[in-house]
């Protein structure tokens, strides 16, 4: 990858996390308890539900939405020589049972794991158990899959 590619391909990622990690707080997704609020559908009789965690995933999906159809009428990505696209797009036992045991976890703490890398900045009491054993878990969960780990994609210059 050209120097100058490189330098456009981090200042993009660098953004997009600025964005992301901003979004995260202004949104309060980083609030556990906003999120397992928003969770708790039971809470909808008793008027305990805040939906209002809908109005970020919402945005979203149609900013991506858009961003993909665009994306899929180039040849390349702007900083990249072509596409990563998903290799497995079937929906087989190991995604469903994945999604579930991430759904037990998000819903047990609160916590996702985007919102628990950005609350790294405030060092809130007790993350660190929570990251210690996220990690500690996606290691586990590649030891039982016994696939080899995804080969990390860098932007070295070639």
């Amino acid at each position: 990858m050209a120097r100058g590619l490189k330098l456009s391909y981090l200042g993009t990622a660098a953004v997009s996390g600025l964005l992301f990690g901003a979004g995260l707080y202004v949104s309060q997704m980083v609030n556990p308890y906003k999120v397992l609020r928003f969770l708790d559908f039971g809470a909808i009789p008793a008027g305990g539900w805040d939906p209002s965690l809908a109005f970020v995933i919402a945005p979203a999906i149609v900013v991506m939405f858009v961003a993909v159809r665009l994306g899929g009428r180039r040849q390349a990505p702007l900083f990249d020589r072509h596409f990563h696209l998903p290799t497995r797009t079937r929906i087989d036992a190991p995604l469903v049972v994945g999604s579930a045991l991430f759904g037990l976890g998000w819903g047990m703490s609160g916590i996702c794991p985007g919102p628990a890398i950005s609350l790294v900045a405030f060092l809130p009491a007790n993350l660190w158990i929570f990251l210690v054993t996220l990690a500690l878990g996606s290691w586990l969960g590649q030891l039982i899959l016994h696939q080899p780990e995804p080969a990390a994609e860098t932007v070295a210059a070639e």
